[in-house]
């Protein structure tokens, strides 16, 4: 009788096979989905051996013989944020066409955290990395020493013109990134404009702010907007990028007593919580003040009034991202920028 202390030996892929009556080789092919095909029956014949004997392939040794993890890892500032969940949806639907698995983390606008996840991840050997970082110039040192490529979402797309891919020199701390993102500048200016076309000429701005204090390229699209229209800026609002950074900025409208009659809010998830209070203050929308935002997540869809939209285009993105990862360019990095798009609702005045 073994001891009661004693493990039961763990079942292999050879006791699969025998209990199947195949080779081992079969047994993988089935496991692993190739690379080459089974017949039905004996597909069904492996599959039932794997029911009784309740085998679990070992995916550290899968790992080690195709040298691949088939894991690609993803940091967001925010998972909570719609945007970015649908950002993440999106990206773990182009990989699992590709056979990879992907991990999804939370820096939680933490740069501290954001360091700490990429060492972990770099330290685990996921076969890749996308990032979006609090930080213009992101460490990626961990991820360089361990020759895990990486991407950067929505980093520094505004130095290229939407449109083609464009080869730069573009470095986060020394090192080579490729970048995939949308026009943030382009998309806010024409926003701005839009909101001008509707006859305002005092309009403010909600701008998110990062742990990094780097400057977001939106506040230069509402600006530039602005000034090509010869007007003059309305007031600016630095509020985190959170619905409870949304809320405040309405609070903070309804106190002044010389409001813009149109805002330009940095994100769809402030904008949410935005009109909450600009409800509450007994604020019409769009007639006493309208609002467009940035983003193009699902929710902006069902807001009252509902939401006019800076729409960034993530199932085209998400490929692109994808393709940087696994197919890098031969000699230099890459910065692929997706030209914005509006979406036009009751918020700003259309209907």
């Amino acid at each position: 009788m073994p001891h009661p202390t004693s493990q039961a030996k763990p079942i292999t892929r050879d006791d699969v096979a025998r209990m199947a009556g195949v080779s081992s080789a079969v047994v993988s092919y089935v496991v692993n989905g190739g690379p080459r095909a089974v017949s039905p029956a004996n597909t069904a014949k492996v599959r039932q051996a794997i029911r009784a004997l309740g085998y679990r392939p070992n995916a550290a040794a899968r790992a080690l013989a195709l040298g691949s993890s088939e894991m690609l890892a993803m940091i967001v500032p925010d998972a909570m944020n719609p945007f970015f969940a649908m950002l993440a949806r999106a990206v773990e639907n182009a990989a699992a066409e590709r056979g990879y698995t992907l991990l999804l983390a939370d820096s939680q606008a933490s740069l501290r955290t954001e360091r700490r996840l990429i060492k972990n991840f770099a330290a685990r050997r996921v076969d890749g990395l996308f990032l979006w970082s609090e930080l213009l110039e992101p460490d990626l040192i961990d991820l360089e020493l361990a020759d895990i490529p990486v991407v950067l979402l929505n980093h520094g797309t505004d130095l290229a013109t939407a449109g083609d891919p464009v080869s730069m020199k573009h470095t986060a701390e020394g090192h080579g990134a490729s970048s995939v993102g949308v026009a943030f500048q382009d998309g806010a200016r024409m926003a701005v404009e839009h909101l001008i076309g509707h006859g305002h000429e005092r309009i403010g701005l909600v701008m998110g702010t990062n742990a990094g204090g780097d400057r977001d390229t939106r506040e230069a699209g509402w600006r530039q907007g602005i000034e090509n229209a010869g007007l003059i800026p309305g007031p600016v609002l630095r509020v985190p990028f959170t619905r409870e950074g949304g809320y405040y900025a309405g609070q903070e409208l309804l106190a002044r007593i010389e409001r813009p009659t149109a805002v330009f809010v940095s994100s769809d998830q402030q904008a949410v919580a935005l009109l909450c209070a600009l409800h509450e203050g007994g604020i019409r929308v769009p007639e006493d003040m309208a609002v467009f935002s940035f983003d193009g997540s699902p929710e902006s869809e069902y807001t009252w009034p509902r939401l006019s939209t800076v729409a960034q285009p993530v199932a085209d993105m998400a490929r692109a991202a994808l393709d940087a990862l696994l197919e890098p360019p031969a000699e230099e990095v890459q910065t692929k920028v997706f030209p914005a798009e509006l979406i036009l609702r009751a918020s700003c005045g259309c209907h």
